[in-house]
């Protein structure tokens, strides 16, 4: 494991020397200071991998000197070491940057398990260019960025990713709001690629897909006869993701029984299998992802409020397609370059004037349809390049299809015939399966339910 330079902050005089020794045995390099102002002087002059620093302290307290730490070196992995009553503040500290937090007194065990993740958190660093490049700056082009398959161009999706590689190295958990379509789960993806948990799975669940039965089995497991058809026993999500990651797709959709589990497991880390009385414990980091606003669901008495706390202690929000249009230019020259690539087409591009309705559009559905726009246009184009025609907003211009012209002359059709359409050709595409079509749409399974309706499209 990579050695460390390591500076430990504390006022006490006995605890201070207790860590620096404990370190040193363990082949790290420590320094020393007593109180927040020396540690900032040291960590302008000097070179520091990981910072154990003490909360409470006289003068400057833990929380100034980490926001001090962080506008000098934002590189610097801070470990907060708090007393029990000042857990809460910790987490804030957790928010505000820092790796994670450790409470007193110090077990060394549990420090030198902190530690090793630091090291192999810093070793992930120096491998992954993904990772480098984010940090560095060094992807800013003007073809935009892509990392891992988020591709962006705008100052909000910077911020964001870099939000997501702060809290990536920690183990708290992440809950990521967003409209449907706007890229949660690859959010949630990077964000585990980004971890120390990177070498092991991420499992994805959709919360939302399954009955409440079938979900608890899903999540926790089972035992032989457990219900009805358990032939056998089966090992839940949780026991398989143990080191990694579990993403929790729609969480607002939980039933209360499910949510009490999953509260004790993210308390505990325990869990049972459904029909059984075995206390099981596993390691996983849970990210959870909605669409919906959990804090009214709250309020409605539909979820519980201890745990949307616990479920969010890192709350990121995606902001949809529509407030970040400079976004699209760089999604369609990736969507182009996939579908193009995956057809066996060679398309050059988009006619200006193609280019210009995309732009204007507002995506309901976000980057997913966006996406399927583009794959539909690489499937039908006759040419090099994509045109109006092309593109599901055009309809011929005869008296029984006329389309009314906007205030800029730009001709439109009526955007419930667009989402019919859509809707149309995502059913007939997804084999009239509706959970397949309502996930290339980007809304959920019910509001297909509700458009097939309204627009009187039948479905097997």
């Amino acid at each position: 494991m990579k050695k460390l330079n390591i500076l430990v902050v504390e006022d006490g005089q006995s605890q201070r020397e207790m860590l620096r020794d404990f370190l040193r045995k363990e082949g790290h390099t420590v320094s020393e200071a007593e109180n927040g102002e020396r540690a900032i002087e040291q960590v302008r002059s000097g070179h520091y991998d990981l910072i154990l620093l003490d909360y409470r302290m006289p003068g400057m307290d833990g929380m100034q000197v980490l926001r001090a730490v962080k506008g000098i070196n934002p590189e610097i992995d801070v470990v907060i070491v708090t007393a029990e009553g000042t857990i809460d503040m910790a987490v804030e500290a957790m928010k505000d940057g820092a790796f994670d937090y450790i409470t007193k007194p110090v077990e060394f065990d549990e420090l030198l398990l902190l530690v090793d993740r630091v090291a192999e958190r810093r070793t992930l660093l120096k491998e992954n260019e993904i990772l480098r490049g984010v940090f560095r700056g060094g992807l800013f082009g003007e073809k935009g960025v892509t990392t891992d398959r988020i591709v962006y161009r705008s100052e909000k999706m910077s911020a964001l990713i870099n939000m997501a590689g702060r809290v990536a190295a920690s183990r708290a958990t992440v809950l990521i709001q967003g409209e449907s379509g706007t890229g949660k789960e690859l959010l949630a993806r990077l964000i585990h690629q980004l971890s120390p948990r990177a070498a092991r799975r991420i499992i994805a669940v959709n919360c939302g897909a399954l009955h409440e039965n079938l979900l608890e089995s899903e999540l926790f497991g089972h035992e032989k006869g457990a219900f009805t058809g358990a032939t056998a026993r089966r090992i839940g999500r949780f026991e398989e993701a143990d080191g990694g990651t579990l993403f929790l797709d729609e969480i607002g959709e939980l039933s209360q029984q499910v949510q009490v589990k999953l509260l004790r497991f993210l308390q505990e880390h325990e869990f049972q299998r459904l029909g059984g009385n075995q206390t099981l414990q596993s390691d996983v980091r849970v990210i959870s992802a909605t669409n919906r606003d959990l804090e009214q669901r709250v309020k409605e008495g539909a979820f519980r409020e201890d745990l949307f706390y616990r479920l969010n202690v890192v709350t990121i929000a995606i902001p949809p397609l529509r407030e970040r249009k400079e976004d699209i230019p760089a999604l369609i020259e990736h969507f182009l370059k996939r579908y193009s690539e995956e057809n066996g087409k060679e398309i050059k591009g988009l006619s200006s004037e193609a280019q210009d309705v995309l732009l204007k559009y507002d995506y309901p559905g976000n980057v997913r349809e966006l996406e399927n726009i583009i794959e539909r246009a690489v499937v039908i184009a006759r040419e090099e390049m994509i045109f109006t025609e092309d593109l599901p907003f055009h309809e011929p211009a005869d008296a029984a299809t006329e389309t009314r012209k906007t205030e800029d002359g730009l001709l439109r059709g009526s955007i419930e015939e667009l989402e019919k359409k859509l809707i149309a050709e995502a059913m007939e595409k997804a084999g009239d399966h509706q959970t397949r079509a309502a996930e290339a749409l980007g809304i959920s399974e019910r509001m297909l339910r509700y458009k097939l309706k309204k627009y009187g499209l039948k479905a097997s």
